[in-house]
C-alpha cells in the first residue's frame, strides 16, 4: 500500500480575509515548469497582489511573484463545469481571490475562494474584533 503524502501549505495570501468576505473554494493545479516548481518549493513565492481572471475559457493566476521580482501569468487547471460555476459567480459580483499554495507530493495546487469585497468599516470592525480577541486572551493567561 502507497502512502501518499498529504498537501502542505507553502504560502497563503493573508491579505485576502482581510479584504474579501470569502465564500465557495475551488483547488486547482498549475501549469509550471521546473525553474518555477523549484522556486515554489523553496519557499520564493508571494501570493500578495496577484489575482485570479478567466480568459477564453481558461483560468489564469495574474502578478504571482516568484523569485526576485518577478511576476508571472500562470494558467490553472479546472474542469468546465468549474468554470462555469466560478465565470457565473464572477457575473454575480463576486471576486476570484488566491488563497493558498499547496504542495505536498507531486504537485502543486492553488486554492481559490470566490470573495465579496469588504467596505473600509467592515474592515475596521474586522480590527476591532482582533484586538478584543487578542486582549481577551491576554487577560486570561494572567
Amino acid at each position: 500500500m502507497k502512502k501518499t503524502k498529504q498537501p502542505t501549505s507553502i504560502t497563503f495570501n493573508r491579505r485576502a480575509k482581510f479584504d474579501y468576505e470569502l465564500g465557495d473554494e475551488l483547488t486547482c493545479g498549475m501549469v509550471l515548469n521546473g525553474a518555477e516548481v523549484r522556486l515554489i518549493r523553496d519557499h520564493h513565492v508571494q501570493l500578495k497582489g496577484s489575482f485570479v481572471t478567466i480568459r477564453k475559457g481558461e483560468l489564469w493566476l495574474n502578478n504571482l511573484t516568484l523569485g526576485a521580482d518577478t511576476e508571472k501569468n500562470i494558467k490553472l487547471l479546472a474542469t468546465k463545469k468549474q468554470l462555469l460555476t466560478l465565470d457565473r459567480a464572477k457575473q454575480n459580483g463576486l471576486q476570484l481571490v488566491p488563497t493558498k499554495l499547496l504542495a505536498g507530493g507531486r504537485y502543486i495546487k492553488l486554492v481559490v475562494a470566490t470573495g465579496k469585497g469588504k467596505k473600509k468599516y467592515d474592515k475596521r470592525e474586522t480590527i476591532k474584533r482582533r484586538d478584543l480577541d487578542r486582549s481577551l486572551k491576554n487577560q486570561k493567561e494572567y
